[in-house]
């Protein structure tokens, strides 16, 4: 079946990923977890409010990271909207400078009482999940959870979070909607919205191919949907093959990462850390199945995708998105939607704030 591995629960979702990360990160994490046991009274870390106006709040924003496709997918649709006055967004960290034009006021609030206060008082909610801190708080305080928005800001594996129960989605595409929701029958009907990411991606100038030039492997050797050494013998075997340079990922820091790129070094691999603009090498992408492939054809580049035996879940998800294996033609251009996935995001909530 092509779907999610927890398609509704959330709990073992979140064992799943626990049971995936490093033993120290894990045993981290239970001592935290032990710490707010032994101390009920305390609560979790403060959270920066930005908002837009002192009047009631008619749009809450989760923003839980400054990730480029959060923030896109989040922040991209206040862009278009009229008033931002009954605008907050609520994040781990200040973001005025991600905010578009505006006199904002940013203040202090406490996770667990002012989101969930938050929340009751505005008409929307627009967050990535409800399977992260802020996300969750605001999903547990809302009356109806149509008002619960769930923005995609990324492709779609297996592997993603379930979608909160009644949750209004704004899909990337149909395709991607109907995975998400995995046969489920108990969610608002999605908004197709696109992806901003992508258009962003695709925006002219494209990119100039350079004649001949070796091919870019997208490091994904974080990535918990495949195990490491498969990552790591797909990126290997490729740029053996085709003299291509490994671009890792900038969260290829851990000991084992680092460990990879010195034998790759070892083996006459150029690892490229110069973290240009992929557009600016003018080269072909390559990559397991980074969403880096999609903007590369956005940008007009050759991409494609490659893996030594791949598993049925990761063939699905090539033809999911029109991925191009290597050697044959190169993955097409994304479809580029009518209206400006923001603006089409934007006009999905301000419709939601006026009923």
């Amino acid at each position: 079946m092509d779907g999610l591995t927890h398609p509704r629960d959330l709990a073992a979702w979140h064992r799943a990923q626990l049971a995936r990360q490093p033993l120290r990160r894990r045993l981290g994490t239970m001592a935290g977890v032990l710490r707010t046991i032994a101390r009920p009274t305390t609560r979790p870390g403060a959270v920066t409010l930005t908002r837009g106006g002192p009047g009631p709040v008619r749009l809450l924003v989760c923003l839980e990271s400054r990730s480029p496709g959060s923030v896109l997918a989040l922040l991209g649709p206040l862009r278009s909207l009229p008033d931002l006055r009954g605008v907050a967004v609520v994040s781990p960290e200040p973001v005025s400078d991600l905010l578009p034009p505006w006199p904002w006021r940013e203040s202090t609030a406490v996770l667990h009482e002012d989101v969930p206060r938050l929340a009751v008082e505005a008409e929307v909610v627009l967050s990535t999940g409800h399977y992260l801190p802020l996300g969750r708080a605001a999903r547990d305080a809302v009356t109806d959870p149509a008002r619960f928005v769930t923005a995609q800001h990324g492709l779609l594996t297996p592997d993603a979070p379930p979608l909160a129960e009644g949750t209004t989605l704004l899909a990337w595409s149909a395709a991607d909607a109907a995975f998400w929701a995995s046969g489920r029958d108990d969610l608002a009907p999605p908004v197709v919205v696109g992806s901003q990411l992508l258009w962003e991606a695709g925006t002219p100038p494209l990119a100039t191919p350079r004649p001949g030039a070796a091919p870019v492997f997208l490091g994904q050797l974080h990535g918990a949907e495949l195990p490491r050494e498969l990552l790591a013998a797909a990126a290997e075997s490729f740029c053996r093959e085709t003299g291509a340079t490994y671009r890792p990922h900038p969260a290829e820091r851990d000991r084992t990462s680092r460990a990879a790129h010195a034998r790759f070094e070892a083996e006459g691999i150029t690892i490229d850390r110069s973290g240009r603009p992929l557009r600016e090498l003018g080269a072909p992408v390559a990559a397991v199945f980074s969403t880096g492939v999609l903007e590369a054809a956005a940008a007009g580049l050759p991409a494609y995708v490659h893996c030594p035996d791949p598993p049925p879940w990761l063939v699905a998800f090539w033809d999911r998105y029109g991925l191009a294996r290597w050697g044959g033609a190169p993955t097409p251009s994304p479809e580029r939607p009518a209206v400006e996935p923001s603006r089409a995001a934007a006009d999905a909530i301000s419709g939601m704030m006026t009923r």
